[in-house]
C-alpha cells in the first residue's frame, strides 16, 4: 500500500556548503538542492506561516542549485534546523516528556475540560548531542538496563523576541537507562545521558495523530528482538498542545534564536518484554505510517580518567611570600 505524500524539508551539507531539499527520492535517484545560508531555513519558519508552499518559496528564491545523487557520500544530512556556526554551540535544546503514553495511564486520555497536570519533563542534551541515522549511540559503560524509545519529536524555533514558532516534526530514538530510573526516579537526569538519534526529515504540518511502526534489534547479524509501537498524539494521555504550552511558559526555553526538539513520549518497548540491549546491538526503527526507517548501533563507552591537577597552578593554601 502506497503512503500519502507528506510535505517535508531537509538540510544537508555538500562540499562545505549548506543546502535544503524537498521530498525523499528513491535511492540512487537524482535530486535538486538549493543553497542556503546557515539559519535561513529556520528564519523562513519565523517569517512565513510555515506551510509547504511558503517555506519552499522563501528558500528557493534566487538561489544557487545543484543536482546530486541520493546516497552521494559527500551529501551529509543535518538534524532539522540545527545551527552550524562556530558561535552557535548550545543554540538547540533536546528535551522531552515522560509518562505520556496511554499505556501508562490504563489506556485512558486526559479528561476533557479537566485541570491540566503537566507531565514530568527531562533535559536530554544540546543540538550537537543529536545523532543521525547510521551514527553510533554512546551510553555509559555499565548501564543497568537500556530501553529504546521511538518517539515523535516536535521542532520549534524562537524568533528574536523569544516567541516559539512551530516548524514541524521528525522521529527519534530516545535511548536511555530505564533500569537506573527504576532504581531511583531521582536518578532520571543520569538515566537520560545517553545519545539520542533524530532523523533529518522535517515533516511540515500539525503533529501527527497516528504513528505506527516496528522496532528490530539485531545482535551478531541475527534478530534478537522485535515488536511494534505507536506514538502519535492519539496514543498519548496528555494533549500535545497542553504539554507544549506549559513547556514554553518557562523563559529558559524561549531564548531568542533557540531551536527546540521536543520528544512527546514513547510506547512500551523491548525492556517491558524482558529483553536487555547489549553493547554492539543495532536498533532499527521502521516508522511504517510515514515511510521512515533508521538504524543506530549502541556502544558502551568507558569514561576517560579525570585529568590530574596542573602542578604549575598554585593551590589556594600555597604560602604567599612576604616582601
Amino acid at each position: 500500500m502506497s503512503l500519502p505524500r507528506l510535505p517535508l524539508v531537509f538540510e544537508a551539507t555538500y562540499r562545505g556548503d549548506r543546502y535544503v531539499g524537498f521530498d525523499r527520492p528513491e535511492p540512487d535517484a537524482r535530486q535538486t538542492l538549493y543553497r542556503v545560508a546557515d539559519g535561513q531555513l529556520a528564519a523562513a519558519f519565523i517569517s512565513t506561516d510555515g506551510s509547504d508552499s511558503a517555506v519552499r518559496a522563501s528558500v528557493t528564491r534566487t538561489t544557487e542549485t545543484i543536482t546530486v545523487t541520493v546516497g552521494d557520500p559527500e551529501l551529509r544530512p543535518l538534524p532539522p534546523l540545527l545551527p552550524l556556526l562556530p558561535t552557535a554551540t548550545g543554540h538547540a535544546l533536546l528535551s522531552g516528556f515522560m509518562g505520556t503514553h496511554k499505556k501508562k495511564w490504563g489506556g485512558r486520555s486526559a479528561p476533557e475540560g479537566g485541570e491540566f497536570t503537566p507531565p514530568k519533563w527531562f533535559f536530554k542534551g544540546f543540538g550537537d548531542w543529536v545523532r543521525l541515522p547510521g551514527e553510533t549511540l554512546n551510553v555509559p559503560a555499565r548501564p543497568v538496563a537500556l530501553i529504546e524509545e521511538p518517539e515523535v519529536a516536535l521542532v520549534y524555533v524562537n524568533d528574536a523576541h523569544g516567541t516559539p514558532h512551530y516548524a514541524g516534526y521528525t522521529f527519534g530514538n530516545d535511548l536511555c537507562d530505564i533500569g537506573l530510573h527504576r532504581e531511583d526516579p531521582g536518578y532520571n537526569p543520569y538515566c537520560k545521558l545517553c545519545d539520542t538519534s533524530l532523523t533529518p526529515w522535517l515533516f511540515l504540518g500539525a503533529p501527527p495523530r497516528t504513528v505506527t511502526g516496528r522496532v528490530t534489534i539485531v545482535r551478531d547479524d541475527s534478530t534478537a528482538w522485535e515488536g511494534g509501537f505507536e506514538c502519535g498524539a492519539d496514543a498519548l494521555y496528555h494533549r500535545v498542545q497542553d504539554m507544549v504550552e506549559h513547556l514554553f511558559s518557562f523563559p529558559a526555553v524561549r531564548r531568542p534564536g533557540l531551536v527546540n526538539y521536543v520528544l512527546l513520549g514513547a510506547d512500551e518497548a523491548s525492556f517491558h518484554d524482558g529483553f536487555r540491549i547489549a553493547d554492539g546491538d543495532r536498533i532499527a526503527i521502521d516508522v511504517k505510517s510515514h515511510g521512515v526507517a533508521f538504524e543506530n548501533r549502541v556502544r558502551y563507552v568507558s569514561p576517560t580518567p579525570l585529568a590530574a591537577p596542573d602542578a604549575a597552578v598554585p593551590t589556594p593554601d600555597a604560602a604567599v611570600p612576604t616582601p
